[in-house]
């Protein structure tokens, strides 16, 4: 009987370690601060960069602030990832974007892979920046990068 319930709780721990192996994504949870570069795509130059604020949280959901433009010309960024493998990560977010007079005119969406460090301290990614009208039409694109940095309190 002793036997079979060693057997018992060793077979739950193994199946525990797994799910949570499987799970991963909890490693990205959190605040991070990052270095944002956009590039041209075909070229390679750098058309900017600046400091973005990203929060990954639990479930999948994302939000975000950046520096990149003046808050009157663009909302706050809100999306989704998830956990592909290992430490790889996808994310995706949306922000809208307003002329002078505050009227919306397009909408942005980023596209990233990413890649946590081991340590899960430090973050680099990598993809695209689109614009669409609010016809939905692409106006423009632009390749992006980033690395990030968890907010930590000292």
């Amino acid at each position: 009987m002793k036997k079979n319930v060693y057997t018992i709780v060793a077979l739950i721990v193994v199946l525990s370690s797994i799910g949570l192996a499987q799970e991963g994504g909890g490693r990205l949870n959190g605040t991070w601060d990052a270095e944002i570069k956009i590039t041209n795509c075909e070229t390679g130059a750098r058309i900017t960069s600046f400091q973005s604020t990203a929060n990954f949280h639990k479930g999948g959901t994302f939000t975000g602030i950046t520096s990149g433009m003046p808050p009157a010309s663009r909302t706050p960024e809100v999306g989704v990832w998830r956990h592909e493998t290992g430490n790889s990560y996808k994310f995706r977010f949306k922000a809208y974007l307003f002329n002078a007079a505050g009227v919306p005119v397009a909408y942005q969406i980023i596209s990233h892979t990413l890649q946590l460090a081991d340590d899960a301290t430090t973050y680099e990614s990598s993809g695209s920046s689109r614009i669409f009208g609010m016809d939905g039409v692409q106006t423009g694109s632009a390749c992006s990068s980033g690395i990030g940095t968890r907010m930590v309190l000292d």
